[in-house]
């Protein structure tokens, strides 16, 4: 019997006007955890929807062959029959449901048409602990937060007998703890003899568990490395992905900072869901014009919750403390509000809050512009076609045209269309929330360049990052944040992850 468990050779698939994959290869060893890299749009996650049945066999040109068998897929269902479980990067469990349910949810242990609970939260319980996971079978998915989520969607996997997990982007939204767990449990996982791929842009990661990678760019197979030979850096995946060796991370950047634009004081807190908690605590920061500030903390610290309340109070209750635009306080009770004075706020979650996916690159981008395109309620539908032909050259969005349906394009380029949104609204103000959450490195340095620009058009550009190394290499200063308090400013010069770490760190138990 062959060594390797899946053969893909020359797969090709086409979508109307756009090739994505284009004559490529893939062999995957038994009982290996194996990594595929490239840029955002380079065909990793269509590759991985041929394979599960998600693309039925018809739909694509070229042949699979899964254990010494050619495979023709007509759906998810058959590749699950075989033994190939696909987790997506969004999740897909109902936050209604139990884990148990959802873990047995279409596979249910059920008997005349009856199901049989004791044998559903018993059976449940045991692939629970299997995957790590303490909570009761009967505990609600929407009371566990994202990483143990992920455990969920494994232990369903495993549920169904599975021989090839994939794995898209597992850790994109979780932090550093469940990262690790998360990590080690695929390692566990292939010690049992199940083979793992896994899609991510976390080289480090990937690095660190994967025994072979195969780097794909533009659609094609680029080649495969063995990470035994210890010859593998990230470095060398990178110049794999883009073509060229990226001798900087971050593009080089003067800064021109000038007088004070934003102050926020004594700023205050409490959550929606429990009113008499804290989540910002007398928090405060300035901002001046062409400098960009970082906000650094762990889960939970408060960042977003900080920056969403500033921007409109569009998070939080109970709220107290004094803004300070241009040296006069201003009132933002509203989103209406703060991109009257010129604040604007691009979200973490850009599929869920940051834009329209079934609406197009032209309808997102004059979105929270549209009084500027309108007169008497109309819109300007020529205008804002030209606007947005505009920002889809200069933010070097690729699609075919602003027609494109947002939900259709990579990770990246509906990061570039929300930038654009915000920039169309001509702010003095942005906050980027996780502007590189889920990108490639190429993709990465691109929108590292817009933001130096933005500063050097005199804006002030507040980024919020679970990137250490990245708010190190892009900001000029940087903010602590700790159980919702300030417990740090350090200036880039002085800057260095021990010392961010120890001030993010400060009062925890």
């Amino acid at each position: 019997m062959t060594d390797d468990i899946l053969r893909m050779r020359g797969i090709t698939k086409t979508f109307p006007g756009v090739k994505a994959l284009q004559d490529v290869n893939l062999s995957v060893r038994r009982g290996e955890i194996h990594a595929i890299c490239g840029e955002n749009g380079a065909g990793k996650s269509t590759l991985m929807k041929v394979l599960s049945g998600v693309y039925p066999h018809g739909t694509y040109e070229g042949e699979i062959e899964f254990d010494g068998q050619v495979s023709e897929f007509g759906g998810i269902r058959n590749s699950e029959h075989a033994g190939i479980v696909i987790i997506h990067q969004e999740l897909a469990l109902c936050p209604q449901l139990s884990v148990a349910e959802n873990i047995f949810l279409g596979n249910e242990r059920a008997s005349r048409g009856f199901i049989d609970w004791n044998r559903t939260n018993r059976d449940a319980a045991e692939l629970m602990a299997r995957v790590g996971l303490r909570e009761s079978p009967t505990t609600q998915i929407s009371d566990i937060g994202v990483g143990k989520q992920q455990l969920v969607e494994i232990a369903k996997a495993l549920s169904k007998e599975v021989r090839l997990l994939i794995l898209d982007e597992p850790t994109a939204a979780l932090n550093d703890d469940d990262s690790a767990h998360l990590l080690d449990l695929l390692r566990g996982l292939r010690d049992q003899g199940i083979t793992c791929v896994i899609i991510s842009h976390k080289l480090n990661e990937i690095i660190a568990i994967a025994d072979s990678i195969t780097v794909l760019r533009d659609g094609r197979t680029i080649e495969t490395l063995d990470t035994a030979s210890g010859a593998v850096t990230e470095d060398r995946i990178i110049s794999g992905m883009v073509g060229r060796d990226l001798e900087n991370r971050f593009p080089p950047h003067e800064p021109h900072i000038g007088e004070e634009i934003l102050r926020i004081e004594d700023w205050t807190v409490h959550s929606p869901a429990q009113p008499g908690r804290k989540v910002v605590s007398g928090a405060g920061l300035t901002l001046r014009r062409g400098e960009i500030v970082g906000l650094a903390g762990l889960m939970g610290a408060g960042r977003t919750e900080l920056a969403m309340s500033v921007f409109g109070r569009a998070y939080g209750v109970n709220i107290s403390g004094r803004i300070f635009k241009d040296g006069r306080q201003i009132e933002l009770r509203s989103v209406q509000d703060a991109i009257r004075h010129g604040i604007a706020y691009a979200t973490e979650d850009r599929k869920r809050y940051g834009l329209n996916l079934i609406e197009d690159i032209k309808r997102n981008v004059s979105a929270a512009g549209l009084p500027r395109l309108g007169r008497r309620g109309w819109v300007n539908e020529h205008e804002e076609y030209r606007v947005a032909e505009e920002y889809r050259k200069s933010m070097n969005i690729k699609a075919p045209s602003v027609a494109s349906v947002v939900g259709q394009l990579s990770g990246g380029n509906q990061q570039k269309v929300v930038l654009s949104k915000w920039i169309y609204t001509d702010p003095d103000v942005l906050i980027l929330d996780e502007p590189t959450r889920g990108i490639d490195v190429g993709a990465k340095y691109e929108i590292y360049t817009i933001i130096n620009r933005l500063a050097d058009e005199g804006k002030a550009v507040l980024v919020i990052s679970s990137e250490l190394p990245e708010l190190l290499g892009l900001c000029d200063r940087i903010y602590t944040l700790s159980q919702g308090r300030v417990t740090g400013e350090v200036p880039r010069s002085e800057a260095t992850q021990e010392r961010l770490m120890h001030y993010m760190t400060m009062g925890q138990e």
